[in-house]
């Protein structure tokens, strides 16, 4: 669902929501962030998420595994670790249930590598394949990472390229170079937990992933979370091989449209950056990276703890005073 109809359907939730009447729930319906946190005691808050689509990628194990790590990075960027998920299947009753087996152990395999575990789930029949997980984590309740704290002067860090969104569209209309299709599941697959535990060790300000949204989206409602501006610089921005080639193709998927008619009233460009660079700054992500506020002299520690876990990271911005979203070019 695109984001403008996604504010409109939770508009009577958030109407129903009292912060007084759930002291204890740290993070839910009042501001727009990336999975709900409650607080069970001075030590320990439960986060919980949920998240499914139908496949990306042609591969059963490999879709179950992107679905899992997508589901699981939005407690990454709450800060803290998973503890167990639970299956969400849609699946057709003509399809071999093979198929399925391989869509679970692809999840499954992914949920062990962030040290959780499946311990369940719920299964319909649906007339095209989706899977996702119900996810919940734990965190310390003073230690919680929200896309609200962003400061002046902060660095903007980027975990991931871009450019999932074009690359999976062209391998669906069979368009996509191998080549291209391997790097971009290499990155879905990708957990955002090195980075997540580096974040935490180094401090920083605020975070939110990068996935349906795309980066100015998801930076769109960091800005307005913390009253500040985001200014970000297109040469800095990582993206994935071939992106570009695919956005001159227009190689869009749905969600990028509907990114551009909400967001842009946020956003401005410097007037020389083209049309095909700004699509894919609202190109919808699967699965992306983290997008972190710090200070600036904590940015080379992170980066180098990064490094040393073998997971890249850009700077491709900084925080100012002011509202919205400014592109640069350099």
């Amino acid at each position: 669902m695109g984001p403008a109809d996604l504010a409109q359907v939770l508009q009577p939730l958030k109407m129903l929501w009292q912060a007084q009447q759930y002291p204890d729930l740290l993070v839910g319906l009042n501001a727009a962030d990336d999975a709900a946190v409650y607080r069970l005691n001075d030590e320990q808050a439960v986060i919980a998420t949920t998240d499914f689509f139908p496949p990306v990628v042609d591969d059963a194990y490999q879709f179950g595994a992107i679905a899992a790590a997508n589901a699981m990075s939005d407690v990454y960027a709450m800060g803290g670790e998973v503890l167990f998920a639970i299956n969400l299947v849609g699946f057709p009753e003509d399809l071999d249930r093979s198929i399925l087996s391989e869509i679970l152990r692809g999840g499954a395999e992914k949920v062990a590598e962030a040290g959780g575990v499946v311990a369940g789930g719920h299964t319909v029949t649906d007339h095209e394949p989706k899977y996702g997980l119900a996810v919940i984590g734990m965190v310390h309740p003073m230690r919680v990472l929200t896309k609200g704290g962003a400061q002046p002067g902060d660095v903007l860090i980027l975990t991931k390229p871009l450019g999932i969104g074009v690359v999976t569209t062209a391998l669906k209309r069979e368009r996509a170079e191998p080549a291209d299709v391997d790097a971009a599941i290499a990155s879905m697959m990708r957990l955002n937990r090195a980075v997540a535990q580096v974040a935490q060790a180094v401090g920083v300000h605020a975070a939110t992933d990068v996935t349906g949204f795309g980066l100015l989206g998801h930076a769109v409602e960091c800005a307005l979370l913390s009253g500040v501006r985001f200014q970000l610089r297109l040469a800095a921005i990582p993206f994935l091989p071939g992106a570009r080639r695919y956005s001159q193709m227009r190689m869009y998927a749905g969600g990028l449209g509907r990114n551009r008619d909400y967001f842009s009233q946020w956003v401005t460009f410097a007037p020389e950056i083209e049309a095909v660079d700004r699509a894919l700054l609202f190109d919808p992500q699967t699965s992306g990276g983290l997008l972190l506020a710090l200070a600036p002299d904590r940015a080379q520690a992170f980066q180098a703890a990064c490094a040393e876990r073998g997971q890249e990271s850009w700077i491709v911005g900084a925080v100012i005073p002011g509202a919205g979203i400014e592109v640069l070019a350099q």
